[in-house]
């Protein structure tokens, strides 16, 4: 945010509390505080009230409500406004999940009384760790105050695949059908098509530009370490059934190079690669369901694209 727009977070009056963080907050991430002895102070506190914290990069000390959320983002002018929650750690105890399940309840109900503005959206967030039942519960009560359409998050953040797998298609089964589903976090390509067999509709990750940028590119056939030496003879494309400017024009013994060089313009061309491959992915996916045949084409692709160097 630019410095005009800091009076959203005012910074309540005492000091700021030293207390260890139990998870993060609207990240979907673990937290990365440092550990008891380390002499450093966490960053941030949460309460009831919002999220007190410190700038890491000149220690000032702001205060973020539910309310100041949804106005920051109305501002910038999103389509989608996606609110203050409390995101637990993967290994969190029932307590804490609990108090972040009624926590985040509360925030989203102080946003929906918060204005929103034409032709925005605010969609509430489903939490309840990696316990079935409860994130159940919690898609329950949320539906029960009724939005445009519903996040899950809480996902991805260190727990294992297969159980992120189950945790999402518990969630999405007690979610309203006739609303949008988002599943917070995730992820990887074969992993998308099994999610939106689950009735996921959107999903947001860093893995096609973090991947580009350290050379590693998603194909048809499987992800492609770029870097390796093998590649830096082949004249054909990084996927010969992609059409992206990147595979019509570049070969991959050029992307190697880039990527061996430590040229910038490789992570550029890979990433534009990534991003074009999962547009394209979730494309055929509409197809697809449009046609009726979702069911086994996905199973298809998903099992070509698996994990693991292939191409």
């Amino acid at each position: 945010m630019r410095s005009q727009d800091t009076s959203l977070l005012a910074e309540p009056s005492g000091p700021l509390p030293s207390v260890r963080p139990t998870g993060t907050v609207g990240t979907g991430m673990a937290p990365r505080f440092a550990g008891s002895g380390s002499g450093l102070a966490p960053l941030r506190r949460v309460s009831d009230e919002g999220v007190r914290f410190q700038s890491h990069l000149d220690g000032s000390r702001l205060f973020l409500t539910p309310e100041a959320v949804v106005e920051a983002q109305r501002r910038l002018g999103v389509d989608v406004i996606m609110p203050l929650d409390e995101c637990v750690a993967h290994d969190a105890t029932p307590a804490a999940i609990e108090v972040a399940m009624r926590r985040t309840t509360a925030w989203a109900e102080r946003s929906a009384r918060t204005r929103v503005g034409a032709d925005r959206h605010l969609f509430a967030i489903v939490q309840g760790g990696l316990d079935a039942a409860r994130r159940r519960a919690h898609a329950s009560e949320l539906a029960a105050i009724g939005f445009p359409g519903y996040a899950v998050g809480g996902l991805s953040v260190g727990e294992e695949r297969g159980v992120t797998r189950e945790m999402a298609a518990a969630t999405a089964a007690a979610l309203p059908q006739d609303r949008a589903r988002y599943l917070m976090g995730v992820g990887l390509p074969q992993d998308l098509l099994r999610f939106i067999a689950m009735g996921y509709d959107l999903f947001d990750c860093v893995l096609p530009t973090r991947n580009g940028r350290n050379g590693t590119c998603f194909t048809s056939q499987g992800r492609v370490n770029i870097r390796l030496a093998r590649h830096a003879q082949a004249s054909g494309p990084v996927d010969p059934a992609c059409d992206c400017p990147v595979c019509r024009q570049y070969s991959r013994a050029y992307l190697r190079h880039l990527a061996a060089a430590g040229e910038m313009l490789g992570a550029q061309l890979a990433t534009l690669h990534n991003l074009y491959f999962y547009v394209d992915l979730m494309r055929q996916a509409r197809t697809h369901i449009a046609a009726g045949d979702y069911a086994g084409w996905a199973t298809g692709r998903a099992g070509a694209i698996d994990d693991g160097e292939r191409a």
